[in-house]
């Protein structure tokens, strides 16, 4: 009975009523019970019956292209994505407009580069003919001097050194008088416009030359930072038989196929939204020859 009366209440009857049994003694508080239910909800109403708002057959629908180049992208949270400077944006779009347009024969050959065994070969030969340094130079100079101050002649103190030629005008000079017996031309000069013609001057002047990755790795080889083009002239006795394998497989690479080379383009490989589309497109077409 106490769950339905409070302390008070339950003082006040046991006062009046005495210790009546629990079945007797009247509960305060308790709703009525009634044998009649609430009636249940009406349904809402039916969205069948809503009426339609009336479109204006004048206004076209024209869904907006999100793509590069084209409509205003919408306005976005943008704290956390990267801002990449500005070098890294340009050779990845240049990168990939490289794989999207077309390119030409003369541009596209310089993808082909050396296999990296035959390029190992070569660059363990051109570190074998670095040119002197500052230190090196001054000390062979100064022997010859204090050479030529004893009467004697400055071959018999020094020999003249065997070095790997370096410098666009100077390697150009020796592939036109044919004293260059190799040239390694880098596939990453920028602009390209300054070897694209090296490789047709070497075939026409019978010179073998070779496409190697990296402008970086051709100017370690001569101490600066990058180099266009690296051209050996003469080697020593025991570097002739090397030299001589070293052309003839660089040889079946480039010079012998060259006139190959001419005819075949670069570039033109689409994305995967491109090509999904083509592939959307091909089999539309199938379906209707088919009906």
């Amino acid at each position: 009975m106490s769950q339905y009366l409070g302390f008070r209440a339950v003082a006040t009857l046991n006062a009046r009523y005495g210790a009546l049994p629990s079945h007797r003694r009247p509960i305060l508080g308790r709703p009525p019970k009634s044998g009649k239910k609430a009636a249940a909800a009406p349904f809402p109403a039916s969205k069948a019956g809503a009426t339609k708002k009336a479109k204006n057959p004048l206004i076209e629908k024209r869904p907006r292209n999100f793509g590069i180049g084209q409509d205003i992208q919408p306005r976005r949270n943008l704290s956390r994505m990267v801002r990449w400077p500005e070098y890294v944006r340009l050779q990845r779009q240049r990168k990939i407009l490289n794989l999207r347009l077309k390119v030409p024969p003369a541009i596209a050959q310089f993808q082909n580069v050396l296999d990296r065994n035959t390029a190992a070969q070569a660059f363990k030969l051109l570190n074998k003919y670095r040119p002197e340094t500052k230190a090196e130079k001054k000390e062979r100079l100064t022997k010859e001097a204090s050479a030529i101050a004893d009467g004697k002649k400055k071959e018999d103190v020094s020999k003249k050194p065997y070095t790997t030629k370096y410098g666009l005008n100077h390697v150009v000079g020796l592939i036109e008088n044919k004293k260059a017996a190799l040239v390694l031309i880098p596939n990453d000069v920028d602009p390209i416009e300054l070897v694209i013609f090296l490789p047709a001057l070497c075939r026409k002047m019978g010179v073998p030359y070779a496409i190697v990755k990296g402008k970086a790795r051709l100017g370690t080889v001569v101490h600066k930072k990058t180099a266009a083009v690296l051209a050996l002239t003469e080697v020593r006795s025991e570097d002739k038989s090397e030299l001589s394998k070293l052309v003839s497989a660089i040889k079946e690479g480039y010079s012998d196929k060259y006139e190959e080379s001419k005819r075949h383009w670069g570039g033109g490989i689409m994305g995967a939204k491109a090509n999904a589309r083509q592939d959307k497109k091909r089999k539309a077409l199938e379906s209707a020859i088919k009906i």
